[in-house]
């Protein structure tokens, strides 16, 4: 394999992994406190809606490598708890169509605690596969491997993957100027805490229309997406639906990498071009 095809696959893995929020930061930052709808019996209202279909052109600088996708597609069964099912997909390719890839991650998140139940990574990547699932038991703090003889402790009774978590940043506050760390959200141990910024309120025109939007910045500790060097952005509407409407982050060698929403289905008295 040449150097600029292991380039280009790695700069398309970073898309789904940063997107997908992986290993974040350690720091002093104020604890947020979590909405008392979280803890009451009843389901909480959240922002997103089943039947949701995000879909997003994704860019390698000025280039178009594929299309990505997030979407709430039902509520499934988990152990006796109802559960959304959450989706994140990303069919791309570069370097001529050398490098391919065709990565899907589902989750399953408890309707009445948020907390994440299941979760699938399933990744076929250029000349790379891997299939992990995990089955999570947050009353009990525990997770296991499905398909590997593995597991260990969550450090708290509502743990999040990846891609429940990009869902459940969409019901907090998020103040301008604030910066919130979440001890124990992450459902593996050595993946605390997560770290977000809201930076600013700002205008963003994609395929899908102009927003006005709200700027976050998630800061990990892995060589990716969200480092810290990379100084990543995702973008929010700033209203009642949160959508993610706009990614962008500076990668080594890759350079610009970006998220456009083009596409919006399923979301109540919105259309596609952004009214």
């Amino acid at each position: 394999m040449t150097t600029r095809i292991r380039r280009a696959r790695r700069s398309v893995r970073w898309i789904v992994f940063g997107a997908a929020l992986a290993v974040p930061i350690h720091g002093q930052m104020p604890q947020l406190e979590l909405p008392a709808t979280l803890e009451a019996s009843a389901p909480p209202e959240v922002p997103f809606h089943v039947g949701e279909r995000l879909t997003y052109n994704v860019k390698l600088g000025w280039f178009n490598v594929g299309e990505g996708e997030l979407a709430v597609l039902g509520v499934d069964t988990i152990r006796g708890a109802p559960s959304y099912h959450l989706s994140m997909a990303l069919n791309a390719s570069a370097m001529f169509g050398t490098v391919k890839v065709r990565d899907r991650f589902s989750s399953w998140m408890d309707v009445r605690t948020l907390a994440s139940r299941r979760f699938i990574r399933d990744q076929h990547e250029h000349n790379y596969k891997s299939y992990r699932e995990f089955e999570i038991y947050p009353d009990e703090q525990r997770w296991e491997r499905s398909d590997e003889d593995k597991g260990g402790d969550t450090l708290s009774d509502r743990p999040l993957d990846e891609i429940a978590f990009l869902y459940w940043m969409r019901t907090l506050p998020l103040e301008v100027g604030e910066t919130y760390t979440f001890e124990g959200k992450y459902f593996k141990e050595d993946g605390n805490p997560v770290v977000l910024k809201v930076l600013r309120r700002e205008e963003r025109k994609t395929g899908a229309g102009t927003f006005d939007t709200i700027v976050v910045q998630p800061i990990i500790r892995t060589k990716g997406l969200f480092s810290e060097g990379g100084k990543a952005e995702v973008y929010l509407t700033d209203d009642e639906d949160r959508l993610m409407v706009y990614l962008r982050s500076e990668i080594p060698v890759a350079g610009s990498i970006t998220l456009h929403l083009e596409r919006i289905e399923g979301v109540p008295n919105r259309h596609s071009d952004g009214n």
